[in-house]
């Protein structure tokens, strides 16, 4: 059972990169949709991954992801960010990569780090529930997700 989760706020503890650019990390939440694992040509009609949407309507899905902290390692700040803004745990598994983007709300550039989060549990109430949807998209037939 998991107690009542509250989201961090505010940027007291940002991590950043020596070029002044924030540090997001985030996870690509997944799922096998049997419980029979499949074998691997299989693996992509089975292969379900979680997307949520934008704070503000109407401005498209995304993976959960936000700023790493100094008090928190890099997985466990992604898992926080993860619970925060889709409402599910798991394990987290190793970093699929980095890389740097420009903010669409302003001119700042970011790093991001992402990890891919192996689903064991969908929370019921989560931080960000009021403000964001889920929606499991399949890998290999993604269709236009609006949420």
């Amino acid at each position: 059972m998991v107690g009542i989760i509250v989201a961090r706020t505010g940027r007291q503890l940002q991590r950043y990169t020596c070029d002044n650019q924030r540090i997001v990390v985030g996870c690509i939440p997944y799922r096998l949709k049997s419980s029979i694992k499949s074998s691997i040509k299989n693996i992509e009609e089975e292969l379900e991954v979680l997307v949520i949407s934008a704070q503000r309507k109407g401005k498209g899905v995304l993976f959960p992801k936000g700023g790493w902290e100094l008090d928190e390692e890099i997985q466990a700040a992604a898992l926080r960010e993860t619970i925060e803004e889709a409402g599910v745990l798991g394990t987290v598994e190793g970093e699929l990569g980095k890389w740097c983007f420009k903010s669409k709300g302003n001119d700042a550039y970011y790093e991001g780090h992402m990890f891919p989060l192996l689903v064991k549990e969908e929370l019921d109430q989560w931080p960000e529930k009021a403000i964001r949807q889920r929606h499991w998209v399949c890998v290999k037939n993604p269709k236009s997700v609006k949420l």
